[in-house]
C-alpha cells in the first residue's frame, strides 16, 4: 500500500471501528432473523395450504363441522392478534424495523468513515497480510 493510500481503517480510533463493526453485525443478524421471518411466512402458508385441503376432505367423508371448523376459525385467522397475517409480520418488520436500522446503518457508516464498510475486518486482513509478507 502506498504511503498516501490510506482508508478509514487506518485513521479511524478503535473504538470508532469497534462502534461501526457492532452496527454492520447487528444489521447482519436483522437479515438473518428477516429470513427466518420469511420462512415462516412461507411455512405458515404452506400449514394453511395442508388445512384447506383437509376441509376439503372432511368435509367430502362427511365430517361437514370439522370442515366446517378449519374453514371458519383457522384459515381466515391470522397468526397474530386474530387479524394479522405472516405477510403483515413480515412487512411490518422490513418497513418498520428493517429498513429504518439499515438506514442507520449507512448514516454512521457515512459520517463515521466517508461510507467505508467492514473496517474491523479490513484490519483484521491487513494484520494477517503483514504478517504472511514477514514469514
Amino acid at each position: 500500500m502506498a504511503a498516501d493510500d490510506t482508508t478509514p481503517a487506518d485513521t479511524l480510533t478503535d473504538g470508532e471501528v469497534e462502534a461501526l463493526h457492532e452496527v454492520e453485525l447487528g444489521v447482519e443478524w436483522l437479515h438473518r432473523a428477516h429470513g427466518k421471518l420469511v420462512e415462516f411466512h412461507h411455512n405458515t402458508g404452506h400449514a394453511m395450504e395442508h388445512l384447506a385441503e383437509a376441509e376439503r376432505l372432511l368435509r367430502e367423508r362427511g365430517h361437514e363441522s370439522m370442515a366446517d371448523e378449519i374453514r371458519d376459525l383457522y384459515l381466515p385467522r391470522g397468526v397474530i392478534d386474530e387479524d394479522r397475517w405472516s405477510y403483515d409480520v413480515l412487512e411490518s418488520f422490513q418497513a418498520d424495523f428493517m429498513d429504518d436500522l439499515t438506514a442507520f446503518e449507512k448514516r454512521a457508516r457515512q459520517e463515521v468513515a466517508d461510507g467505508h464498510s467492514h473496517l474491523a475486518e479490513r484490519r483484521q486482513e491487513q494484520r494477517w497480510k503483514g504478517r504472511a509478507d514477514r514469514d
